[in-house]
């Protein structure tokens, strides 16, 4: 034993206080026999030695330290300790001891006589860190599937009922749908028999029932001794580990979302299983109302498209013949009537062109193409009814990324905002103006400064600060003759580019249309 742990009666003291200690201790001598150990530190090496090695009373004092210890020459600790009594340098290293299934923390003290020994059982502790990277790899990989926009709903539920089971070591998972008292089974990653898909049961008869009257998670780790048994979920499904929410969708209940065995677990489930529990229920109850919300809007649209039908044909048709017989009444009649009847007939005939957009106009834009904004600006600055104004482009080209046609059709639909709402303006045409049909407003199309998407403004009588972003809400007009649609079609096909839109005031006091988030070609 070295001097530092035997010798005199002052050493005795020093026993006393190795004693007390609750991480083990232990001396060697330079032939690697125990010369003595604290309380702990006897207990570990009586539970390593064999039993034929120990002395009498089960005394550890005097035995070989690698003789007594079965396989301990494989071991780090065998590489370690030697280590250090080769360069009489302290060591410290943490080693898993398999026969023990511990964990130790270990320092190793040498010197001429030999080796002081400390170990701490530090297995709670590794199994704690285990659990939080664990906690951690299992939070990433969900939100690696969460985001994961090239599977369904459907695959989506799929991997994260599968990753629930392997980060809760269990093997069912499952959510289930309650209606009218009756429990079904949504989808699951299960092995027992009445939670596959499509499985129903009495809600009476399932462990879901309590589920749902909780406001916090249910959660048994061992129904037996736990009082369920006579229970009519506990006798039809055998479950002894379970942990349950409630999955709710637009604040009403849905059903919910569980993970179960048919064994006890043997300890609860930690705060962070709890949580990552949580989580689960409350993304299958966005990912609901997200699917049911997207279901509600394609009905809209398969309603609108079908209220446009009727509008093309129902209203295009009688509206025809309306202007037929305006034609002919003109020939007949020079009363001051017919411009007035011309007038009504032409502003229906856009509010139906401007509603029929608006229905084409819902769908994101999938598959953008290059298209050069400056050309197509010039090409649609000719087909639009510039009247007496004049366009010009500030740059000579400018590639962008988008559905050319939809993108003609926000063009347009600002230049004829800018024309309409300045036909009355009398200015100079500028020098630099081309393309023009008069000495009216000009109209300019260029790129943001900070490169992130485009322009299109006009020196007329702009917009005032208060109303720029209601120009683009549905019907807002401040033109008697107006439809109130045009600038709303300009923010619904900006947005199914996923592009944003706003209202300024133009270097020239006039409006200017800012569209940010275009990517370039």
């Amino acid at each position: 034993m070295p001097d530092s742990a035997r010798g005199s009666d002052s050493d005795q003291d020093l026993r006393t206080v190795l004693d007390r200690m609750a991480d083990g201790f232990f001396a060697l001598d330079a032939d690697w026999a125990v010369t003595y150990a604290n309380e702990e530190g006897r207990r570990i090496l009586r539970s390593a030695m064999s039993d034929d090695a120990l002395g009498p009373d089960e005394s550890v004092e005097g035995v070989n330290l690698w003789e007594s210890i079965p396989g301990s020459a494989e071991t780090e600790f065998y590489d370690e300790y030697h280590r250090a009594m080769a360069t009489q340098e302290p060591v410290s290293f943490d080693s898993y001891y398999e026969p023990l299934d511990t964990w130790f923390e270990a320092r190793a003290f040498p010197s001429d006589e030999g080796l002081s020994v400390y170990l701490r059982d530090v297995t709670e502790r590794r199994d704690l860190e285990r659990r939080q990277r664990e906690s951690l790899r299992a939070i990433q990989r969900l939100y690696a599937v969460s985001s994961d926009h090239d599977r369904t709903f459907e695959e989506k539920v799929e991997a994260i009922l599968a990753l629930g089971c392997e980060y809760l070591d269990v093997p069912n998972g499952f959510v289930t749908r309650i209606e009218d008292g009756t429990q079904h089974v949504e989808a699951s990653h299960a092995d027992h028999p009445l939670l596959q898909p499509g499985e129903t049961c009495p809600l009476d008869e399932a462990y879901c029932k309590r589920t749902i009257e909780r406001d916090t998670l249910l959660t048994v780790v061992d129904a037996t001794d736990e009082g369920w048994a006579g229970d009519p979920a506990h006798e039809n499904f055998g479950l002894e580990t379970y942990i349950g929410g409630k999955v709710e969708v637009d604040g009403e209940q849905y059903g919910t979302l569980c993970f179960a065995a048919t064994t006890p677990r043997g300890e609860p489930f930690t705060d962070t299983q709890r949580t990552f529990v949580e989580l689960l229920t409350r993304w299958v109850s966005y990912e609901l109302e997200r699917q049911r919300a997207a279901e509600r809007l394609e009905r809209e649209r398969d309603r609108l498209e079908e209220f446009a039908s009727v509008v093309s044909h129902d209203l295009r048709n009688p509206l025809t013949a309306a202007r037929g017989r305006v034609d002919l009444l003109a020939d007949e009649s020079d009363s001051e009537h017919v411009e007035a009847i011309e007038r009504s007939l032409s502003r229906m005939e856009r509010l139906i062109e401007d509603l029929l957009t608006l229905a084409r106009e819902g769908d994101d834009v999938d598959d953008p193409e290059p298209v050069d904004l400056v050309a197509l600006a010039r090409d649609a600055w000719k087909t639009t009814d510039s009247g007496s104004g004049a366009f010009r482009a500030a740059v000579d080209e400018l590639e962008i990324s988008a559905d050319e046609a939809r993108l003609r059709q926000l063009l347009e639909n600002l230049f004829r905002n800018a024309v309409e709402h300045n036909s009355t303006s009398s200015r100079a045409e500028p020098d630099d103006a081309v393309e023009h049909g008069g000495d009216d407003v000009t109209v300019t199309v260029g790129p943001l400064a900070d490169g992130d998407g485009f322009y299109v403004a006009d020196d007329g009588t702009g917009i005032p600060e208060a109303e720029r972003e209601q120009v683009f809400e549905t019907g807002y007009t401040t033109d008697p003759e107006g439809t109130g649609f045009g600038l709303n079609i300009v923010a619904e096909i900006a947005d199914a580019h996923g592009w944003a839109v706003r209202a300024v005031e133009s270097e020239d006091r006039g409006a200017r249309f800012e569209v940010s988030g275009v990517e370039p070609a």
